[in-house]
């Protein structure tokens, strides 16, 4: 049996460099100093005796071996993570600290209508919120740095548990003046191929707008230029075009204050689902269960 065994911390900055790919970011990421990061990983190689990391001014890259180690430690630190939460589950339900990320279609939202009633009703509940597009928070779960992520179905989430919270109805938001306003709702033909607005890749929500028009020349046409729903709203009310809206945005008031028109979109998919997702055989998964029911009780 070795007579040394790394410590956590000592995996955790493998683990951040790794995912980083630079020493400074990874010591912000770490909370602690680039030269307090460096020596802990000095002293890991120094002890196991081998070279994780080659070194050099501009580029930081991992040997083979030392990409062993570091996805070996991914899963060291994901066990020590689950060890954490089987003893906060076996406490009052929803209390202590659940780290939740949130995409950035549904947090603004959704969430000002929750989060008061979460902290009137559940007090010894500890919500850290990180907003992040789909696939950086899914990222974010496998490697546990959140405990769950609320975000829109359908998605590629690997192997997850999931609680389906609600359906959002998409809409065709337009200016206010454009000749093509229907009474009641939009079907996908008639969108213009040069005029959609989308957001940037990385959310979701434009590959559920592209998959509910069946379109295919829409994906090869359509400007994905926007970096926020707010942002492709002042868009469109600027006659530059028009977009994709959840209900849930609307709902929230995301037009006020504009002359932009929306209308339900009349589609096979027209709708995506909100979720609430946590690691497959999570031993805190009553707890997201019940953390989901709260979000459907809004």
């Amino acid at each position: 049996m070795s007579t040394y065994l790394p410590t956590i911390k000592q995996l955790q900055y493998l683990v951040a460099l790794h995912e980083h790919g630079h020493f400074g970011r990874a010591a912000e990421a770490s909370y602690v100093s680039q030269s307090t990061l460096s020596a802990g990983i000095k002293e890991l190689e120094s002890l196991l005796d081998v070279t994780l990391v080659e070194r050099s001014r501009r580029v930081v890259r991992f040997t083979s071996l030392g990409e062993q180690v570091a996805d070996k430690a991914h899963r060291i630190l994901r066990e020590a993570e689950e060890l954490s939460d089987l003893v906060q589950a076996s406490g009052k339900p929803l209390s202590g600290t659940v780290r939740m990320s949130v995409i950035p279609t549904i947090a603004p939202f959704l969430l000002p209508r929750i989060l008061p009633r979460l902290r009137k009703e559940r007090p010894e509940l500890k919500l850290f919120l990180r907003e992040e597009t789909s696939a950086d928070a899914v990222e974010s779960l496998h490697h546990g740095r959140v405990d769950c992520v609320l975000l829109a179905l359908p998605f590629a989430t690997g192997e997850v548990e999931s609680a389906i919270i609600a359906k959002d109805q998409l809409y065709v938001g337009f200016p206010k003046d454009d000749p093509r306003d229907p009474p009641a709702t939009i079907s996908s033909s008639m969108i213009d191929e040069g005029r959609l607005l989308l957001l940037e890749d990385g959310h979701c929500l434009k590959e559920h707008a592209l998959a509910a028009c069946n379109r295919p020349e829409l994906r090869a046409s359509a400007t994905m230029i926007g970096t926020s729903l707010h942002t492709l709203v002042q868009m469109v009310d600027n006659d530059l075009g028009l977009t994709m809206l959840p209900k849930m945005a609307i709902d929230a008031g995301i037009l006020e204050g504009t002359n932009v028109i929306a209308r339900p979109l009349k589609a096979a998919n027209s709708s995506r689902e909100i979720a609430l997702i946590w690691r497959k055989n999570s031993p805190r998964a009553d707890e997201f269960e019940l953390l989901a029911k709260e979000f459907r009780a809004d």
